[in-house]
């Protein structure tokens, strides 16, 4: 078992964040430079990617791989009675459920943006033969052409009109963050099944959040699904699924928001300062 690969950075309260894709944690900086004020940021690696292991191999992905080795990070991060926030975006969202519903003892809040498990959906058996369509586009066209008809499903709009692209070498996917998550992460992530009757349980410990602009689309519906489903908070965050990256100041700023709306009284000394 390989050590697990994270950042951390700032003060205050622990903050886990699980990024999305192949968790690579590219363009969330701006983000956790806001956050860095009010928390211990700790921004998790799964696949180690950031962290020197960028082109060496990497096998198909599980949820429960992330959410145990968030588990370890928080293990290793966490004072003896500590307890951590946690925000997980699109993949890294449904890596967060995981972790809430087996590894509750050290959360305190769970944040899932957009977390793309679309098989709670009514229509779920459809959405995930979408998500396979994506995952046999990649092999046949690589990662353009498997991007544009994510796009088109995540929007709710037809495929458009053929694009050109060819698959990608070993050397290629593995140098490709994008490309890591097509081939190894998005087929077991997007037909994951969370554990809803366990999360209602816990639903005073876990809001569901989306993008503003993402109104009207699949991952938007999808959050508001699990939301209701189990009791969870449901709230808007400023852009649509890549907000975290698209509007970072006021992203962070909707995540104080949430989290201080959620600490406990008793924990008031050790809450997110507001901004």
């Amino acid at each position: 078992m390989t050590e697990p690969h994270y950042d951390t950075r700032g003060d205050g309260p622990v903050l886990l964040v699980v990024p999305g894709g192949a968790g690579h944690p590219m363009g969330l900086g701006p983000m956790t430079d806001v956050l860095a004020g009010r928390f211990t940021v700790v921004t998790y690696d799964p696949l180690g990617l950031a962290h020197g292991r960028l082109g060496e191999p990497v096998a198909d992905q599980r949820v429960e791989q992330w959410s145990d080795g968030a588990a370890r990070v928080l293990e290793e991060v966490l004072d003896d009675g500590e307890s951590a926030y946690v925000l997980g975006l699109s993949s890294g969202g449904i890596a967060a459920l995981d972790l809430l519903t087996r590894h509750p003892e050290r959360l305190r809040h769970v944040v899932a943006h957009e977390p793309p498990c679309v098989g709670v959906l009514p229509d779920g058996a459809r959405q995930r033969a979408m998500f396979r369509e994506v995952y046999d586009t990649y092999r046949a066209a690589g990662p353009q052409v498997a991007a544009a008809r994510l796009g088109a499903g995540l929007t709710g709009r037809e495929p458009g009109g053929a694009v050109s692209g060819r698959p990608l070498s070993r050397e290629e996917e593995l140098a490709n963050p994008m490309a890591i998550f097509l081939a190894h992460v998005v087929r077991d992530f997007s037909s994951f099944a969370p554990d809803l009757a366990a999360l209602a349980t816990l639903s005073d410990r876990l809001t569901l959040a989306t993008g503003s602009d993402s109104r009207g689309q699949l991952l938007h519906r999808t959050a508001e699904f699990i939301a209701g489903r189990t009791g969870a908070g449901f709230v808007e965050f400023p852009g649509g699924h890549v907000g975290a990256g698209e509007h970072p100041v006021a992203f962070a700023e909707r995540l104080v928001e949430t989290l201080a709306s959620h600490a406990e009284p008793r924990d008031a000394h050790d809450q997110p300062r507001t901004v």
